[in-house]
């Protein structure tokens, strides 16, 4: 009886919320595109958001070209000029159609959601198509962590779209590890990991493991395999 009551006294308006009230963000003409607060990291035109990733940090020598942004072997990994903590990443790549060789040597770069201490946290790039690999490396795996959930890739010649969430881990004063970071991410639409904590940094060799960091640039990888050379489109992210 004193549970009926209570209902009964109980409003509609009791439950409801007006505030925080949500920011108005403008999304793009597509999902594609960039929404109004976005960092552009690539539009198409130039390298000027992105560094090279060694320990001198000079201009990005990546060949920029009829829009698209190409690996260039030679020059190595680059890295954004900015830091982030937590974000929303969208960012397209192709592998050549001509493209040859097998497993990791076939289309291999990889996105580092987190550039520290000489590499990061990677999610990986690879021709996937008829193309088999360890599936804890193959494209859309957290590399050597975490096996993707679909293989949605299309061929190669084929523009890929990545779309992810990362929640970078965060540390304690001494140093440790207080939560872990996390990843969604899909694949061309498709979901491919599902909020995933990870162990750590990417390790070729061995367990990964962290080492407190606060925000970081993000890393694009020039990867030392004989294969064509992938290119990139329309780089952009939101803060979170």
């Amino acid at each position: 009886m004193i549970n009926a009551c209570a209902q009964q006294k109980a409003k509609p308006q009791d439950t409801e919320f007006y505030t925080p009230v949500p920011k108005v963000v403008t999304p793009g003409k597509n999902n594609f595109d960039p929404p109004s607060d976005a960092v552009v990291l690539f539009d198409g035109t130039n390298s000027d958001q992105w560094i090279s990733a060694d320990s001198a940090g000079g201009p990005a020598k990546w060949i920029v070209q009829n829009g698209l942004m190409k690996v260039n072997k030679a020059a190595g990994d680059i890295r954004t000029k900015a830091s982030f903590l937590d974000y929303q990443l969208h960012l397209e790549w192709r592998i050549p159609e001509n493209i040859t060789g097998t497993g990791q040597a076939r289309g291999n770069s990889g996105i580092f959601l987190a550039s520290v201490f000489g590499g990061g946290y990677e999610i990986q790039i690879l021709d996937n198509y008829n193309n088999k690999t360890y599936t804890n490396g193959q494209v859309g795996s957290i590399y050597k962590q975490h096996v993707p959930l679909a293989n949605p890739l299309r061929a190669p010649g084929e523009w890929q779209v990545y779309d992810i969430v990362w929640t970078a881990p965060r540390f304690k004063k001494d140093g440790s590890l207080d939560s872990a970071a996390r990843v969604t991410a899909l694949l061309n639409g498709v979901l491919v990991q599902n909020n995933v904590l990870l162990k750590g940094r990417t390790e070729y060799i061995g367990q990964p493991s962290y080492k407190a960091h606060g925000a970081a640039p993000i890393q694009l990888q020039s990867h030392g395999d004989p294969s064509e050379p992938i290119s990139f489109r329309n780089i952009w992210l939101r803060p979170l």
